[in-house]
């Protein structure tokens, strides 16, 4: 199998780079269709695009890497100076090892993210749809999702949090065994309290309330999680129903205090309250940790959380390159016994007209009255002779160039006793 891959990611390119040379949904079957056009060494293609990432998995038989690059640069309309020093190239072994380590979350921005594995199935779906792909990719792929969910079945890869948002859903998740039944208030409108939106929707929490000054911006948000969104004044009756308070505001002073919390839980019970401030400085008053029936966890505090988790992902990250370097050997085996499928198909064409011409010679001696001892005889002694003519020829001149390997590769091949071991 001849396998590219080829492409930029955010270890190499900028983002502004990486947003030009992205490909949306409705121009990625024309790309596709181009490389075929444009390339004859292209026998299949399949692109995966995503906000860090472009690359082009390719099956080749003589490609100019330079030229696929000016395409890449053309159909972006991109200087292909500007964008040749970020682009990587792997091939072979190396291209199916980068497709394995990418397909796994080794790769991404943030190691062992899960949805990397979703979007290569999509990539190659994409490719399906358009005719780009054949057997080379469809089995590269099969191989690379093999690897891929291997690695997050068997390894702890995706199981830690690593981010301050990701670790204070899994905070949440020890606290209160069923998420799907508490009610969430998110205080807060901007990119971190988002990211802490989508993993609570992402566990199944539908009672989400988004509260923010400007309720312009909790609208948007509350509406992607099919919550409500309430301006800073209500705060105070939606906390009193509040199982899991999160805030991450730029306010220069605490917008939720101890007066408020502890009014919301004479109102509550005193039924357990979860509280994460992700903000510097801080959001909820730290007093509010002194409520026996609050469990508040500050920014410092989920820190620590996401550094166990980011030295287990690394952990499981070694133990998940083990995996990759196991399947490639079993990989390479395979192509290595491809090369002899081409051998051994002439063998068997070989023998089998041998086989056919003396068959037919016999069946005409039979009807020409000769005994059927002499011919099944002649027959036998034929077939002996000339299916061994060549491999018998090919040895004696080895043996009087004194060409041993060829001996020794014959004595294996026919499962023959080694004379050594015999005298």
């Amino acid at each position: 199998m001849a396998l590219l891959s080829l492409g930029l990611n955010h270890t190499t390119a900028p983002v502004d780079l990486r947003e030009r040379v992205a490909f949306d949904a409705d121009r990625l079957p024309v790309a596709l269709r181009q490389l075929s056009e444009r390339f004859q060494g292209v026998r299949e293609s399949a692109i995966l695009s995503t906000c860090n990432r472009t690359e082009l998995f390719l099956a080749v038989d003589e490609v100019s890497e330079t030229q696929v690059i000016e395409w890449l640069a053309e159909f972006h309309a991109v200087e292909p100076s500007a964008l040749a020093p970020h682009i990587y190239r792997f091939s072979e072994l190396k291209a199916a090892q980068h497709m394995m380590r990418v397909a796994a979350g080794l790769d991404s921005l943030v190691l062992g993210e899960p949805q990397i594995m979703g979007q290569f199935k999509e990539a190659m779906r994409q490719a399906r749809d358009a005719h780009a792909t054949g057997p080379e990719l469809e089995q590269a792929f099969s191989k690379v999702l093999t690897v891929a969910k291997r690695i997050r079945t068997e390894t702890a890869i995706g199981r830690n949090p690593v981010s301050v948002a990701y670790a204070a859903v899994t905070l949440a998740g020890r606290i209160f065994s069923d998420l799907t039944r508490c009610r969430v208030v998110l205080i807060g409108a901007g990119e971190t309290i988002q990211l802490v939106a989508e993993h609570l929707a992402g566990q199944g929490v539908t009672a989400i309330d988004v509260v923010n000054r400007t309720l312009a911006n909790a609208e948007p948000l509350a509406a992607s999680v099919d919550g409500r969104a309430w301006s800073l004044d209500a705060l105070g009756d939606r906390v009193a129903e509040a199982d899991i308070v999160i805030a991450s505001t730029a306010s220069p002073v605490p917008v939720l205090g101890k007066g408020m919390v502890e009014r919301a839980q004479k109102v509550r019970r005193q039924k357990p309250m979860f509280m994460v401030d992700l903000a510097v400085p801080r959001d909820i008053e730290p007093e509010v940790g002194d409520i026996d029936s609050v469990y508040l966890y500050s920014v410092d505090d989920l820190n620590a959380v996401v550094e166990e988790g980011l030295e287990q992902r690394h952990e499981a990250a070694r133990q998940a390159e083990a995996f990759i370097s196991e399947a490639l050997d079993d990989w390479q085996r395979e192509i290595r016994g491809y090369r002899a499928v081409d051998t051994i198909r002439a063998v068997r064409e070989s023998s089998q007209a041998i086989c056919e011409a003396e068959l037919d010679r016999a069946v005409k001696l039979l009807e020409a009255g000769k005994p059927p001892n002499e011919v099944v005889t002649q027959l036998s002694r034929h077939l002996t002779n000339k299916l061994l003519h060549s491999p018998t020829v090919a040895l004696r001149v080895a043996a009087e160039q004194g060409d041993l390997s060829l001996i020794e590769a014959a004595n294996r091949l026919f499962d023959l006793p080694d004379e050594e071991a015999s005298d």
